[in-house]
């Protein structure tokens, strides 16, 4: 009998835990090192489209995803006021990322996986059955940073929000038991003075947010759910064939899209048969390489590129009043940019 070669996945995310389920499905041995621990809040918009049910199937995850919210529509804000609502072409699910990462870790250490918490990989990340799904790309220029938090009793007028200022937008989404995600993307702003508590509410209102920080300010807020990201750049291309990247690790796209997630779970689905004729002995370490991103560069190149494309528009004042004139008039193709993002 072929000796089955050992898995080992860096990173305990989406990617990385649907990634394990879905091996350890397919009889390979599979160890998950996690530097944090479960359940615990992370800045993500925490909505999913673009995610089919084939997908979620070969994964394994259905029933992780079973009771997860649906959002259909959409309303947009600039500068505090609505300038339009569509609906979303194909249902959005919605669940945190505190429940889902949790019951992930469950089904995967289940299903006989073994999963190694509040622990940093140590060895080469581009040894032969290492997989690195262990976050975005760090970028210590970046300009950008990320803010979260879950609010409840917070007033809304849609299953989801999008509110953009100048250098700024932020996201509303409902998730699981009466909570709602609130999570922004904003350009530092050197000189400004809050303690971690405030931070998102004095970046609401220094980015012209001030009605949304009011109806903040009325909520309850989720203890422990408050979290900040930093030093992050979004991709158009995938990495070179050094090694096996996925999820965030392989590329990023900007969190307006609702694709990230979709994303993740895509990129753990790619690659289980590949890696598995590895793990038989059928194909070598580089051929299994080539053939992941090979496959993540077709999958994910047009969204790159047209993520790429439009996300200037929900930050630069002009664009974003070109943004909000095509939208009031019925102007934005939103079927075709959400089938060119997805």
């Amino acid at each position: 009998m072929t000796m089955l070669r050992p898995i080992t996945i860096v990173g305990g995310g989406l990617t990385g835990l649907s990634l394990g389920i879905a091996l350890r499905k397919a009889g390979a041995t599979v160890e998950i090192f996690e530097a944090g621990d479960y359940p615990r809040h992370r800045v993500c918009g925490e909505f999913i489209t673009g995610l089919n049910d084939d997908t979620i199937e070969k994964l394994g995850i259905s029933n992780a995803l079973s009771d997860a919210g649906c959002h259909h529509s959409v309303t947009w804000f600039w500068k505090e006021q609505k300038t339009g609502q569509s609906a979303l072409p194909a249902p959005a699910r919605a669940l945190s990322r505190y429940t889902l990462d949790a019951r992930l870790a469950r089904i995967f250490t289940t299903a006989g996986g073994r999963l190694t918490v509040r622990t940093r990989f140590t060895s080469s990340n581009y040894q032969p059955g290492v997989i690195q799904t262990c976050g975005r790309k760090p970028s210590g220029s970046s300009q950008w940073f990320g803010l979260k938090l879950h609010a409840r009793y917070l007033p809304t007028v849609d299953d989801l929000e999008f509110h953009l200022a100048n250098n700024a937008y932020v996201g509303l989404s409902t998730v699981e038991d009466g909570w709602t995600n609130v999570c922004g993307l904003f350009r530092r702003r050197p000189g400004l003075q809050f303690d971690r508590d405030d931070a998102l509410s004095v970046y609401l209102r220094s980015s012209g947010f001030h009605a949304l920080a009011e109806r903040l300010a009325m909520a309850q807020i989720r203890p422990g759910s408050r979290r900040a990201v930093a030093g992050f750049v979004f991709d158009r291309g995938i990495s070179a064939d050094d090694g096996v990247r996925l999820g965030d690790a392989c590329a990023m796209i900007p969190p307006f899209t609702g694709n990230g997630m979709a994303m993740a779970f895509t990129s753990a689905s790619l690659a289980v048969d590949p890696l598995m004729t590895w793990v038989r002995g059928e194909h070598s370490w580089d051929a299994a390489i080539h053939s992941i991103n090979g496959m993540l560069r077709q999958e994910f190149r047009v969204r790159l590129a047209a993520a790429s494309f439009l996300h200037p528009f929900l930050l630069n004042r002009t664009l974003q009043r070109c943004l909000g004139g095509a939208l009031r008039a019925g102007f934005l193709p939103t079927t075709t940019l959400y089938r060119l993002l997805h």
